[in-house]
């Protein structure tokens, strides 16, 4: 193992007490409140850790003899160019994650690790969005964080994905919070995207290195995205979706908490409207985010939203494919409801359908349903 620069203090104590078995964070908390550091806790005996609560035979075996071999795919990680570990007791330890009642003790970081102490949207939803959902979040990501914003979420399927994409178009900064170690992208067809936050943003974990996805996992990733962000914006969200977690600790961390309303007939709409029944804000525009958010905010950003506020490009259309988007509201719908809606034969309706998806007005669903487009920044 080689040793990290003499300026910075050796990581090996830390790591070597976040891999002991049976220490989460508020053990490990409570251990350094105690010791003040973790090369202490190794030197302290069976009954002054008993003392502090340790109980368990295993843990306090590694405590009392560790393995130091065990840290090394995370020192061997560090060496790497880009990586990064900042511990609580790092001067640059995000201030918004200190408040949380677990905090992590330690963050593995893959990129810029100055970008945690940026202000910070998180931008959450569905796995599996409408594409109008994904088309909403992509374009809040990008006016956002063109705004000055850094976009953090969790790197899944769906809306997070569209959320950092989103925000590196708008040539700002985003974070993936990640619910693996760091050497691992999961998921897997995420590996490009997690490369091209790397280079242009941060990768962000808790999880030792080659820490494999698990279930348990992702609620403690949940915690870190609302400990970041200033506000919690949930764009599509079904029930008993997780992304309701993550908004409901933004909550509880006394962060401002945002949801878009949908149609009541969307199955991926009702965990925004509880949200909103709850007190979160109504959000239709990015501006709206902008306002809630002036008083936490650089003024910089709070106002920057004027001069960077795309402009709307119209597309005109004739007037019957203009009648047909009427005619489809903004439901999902089959093309035999439009049929009977419009008066127009089914090939009719297909050809129209085909254009308008063509010019990004309608997209298709799942189930031959189709939706309007709204482009909502």
């Amino acid at each position: 193992m080689n040793p990290l620069p003499k300026k910075e203090p050796s990581p090996l104590h830390w790591l070597l007490l976040w891999r002991a078995p049976g220490v989460g964070a508020k053990l490990f908390h409570r251990l350094l409140e105690h010791f003040d550091t973790p090369e202490r806790v190794f030197e302290a005996d069976r009954e002054e850790l008993r003392s502090v609560g340790v109980s368990r035979p295993d843990t306090l075996q590694s405590l009392l003899d560790p393995e130091e071999g065990a840290v090394i795919p995370d020192l061997e990680w560090l060496e790497q160019p880009g990586s990064h570990l900042l511990t609580f007791h790092s001067e640059n330890y995000p201030p918004l994650l200190r408040q949380l009642p677990d905090p992590p003790p330690l963050l593995f970081i893959k990129g810029d690790p100055t970008l945690l102490g940026t202000p910070q949207l998180a931008i959450v939803g569905s796995r599996s969005p409408s594409p109008g959902g994904a088309e909403t979040a992509f374009e809040f990501a990008r006016h956002l964080s063109a705004c000055g914003l850094t976009i953090t979420s969790g790197l899944a399927l769906g809306i997070d994905a569209a959320a950092h994409r989103g925000a590196l178009q708008g040539q700002g900064s985003t974070i993936a919070v990640m619910g693996t170690g760091l050497d691992r992208v999961y998921p897997a067809t995420h590996r490009e995207l997690a490369h091209e936050i790397a280079e242009c943003g941060a990768l962000v974990s808790e999880l030792p290195i080659g820490t494999l996805p698990a279930k348990a996992n992702f609620p403690r990733r949940n915690r870190i995205i609302a400990g970041l962000s200033l506000g919690t914006l949930v764009v599509e969200a079904a029930i008993h979706s997780g992304s309701l977690i993550t908004a409901r600790l933004a909550g509880e961390q006394g962060k401002e908490v945002f949801a878009i309303p949908g149609s009541i007939h969307n199955p991926l709409a009702r965990g925004c409207h509880r949200l909103i029944r709850e007190g979160a804000k109504l959000v239709e525009t990015g501006e709206d985010i902008l306002e809630e958010l002036a008083g936490v905010i650089p003024s910089a950003i709070e106002n920057g939203h004027a001069a960077e506020q795309p402009a709307a490009t119209p597309v005109e259309l004739d007037r019957e494919y203009t009648r047909l988007l009427e005619i489809m509201g903004h439901d999902p719908v089959t093309v035999d409801t439009l049929v009977d809606r419009s008066g127009l034969t089914t090939e009719e309706v297909s050809s129209m359908l085909l254009v308008l998806e063509l010019q990004d007005h309608v997209a298709s669903m799942p189930g031959g349903l189709y939706s309007r487009v709204d482009k909502r920044t």
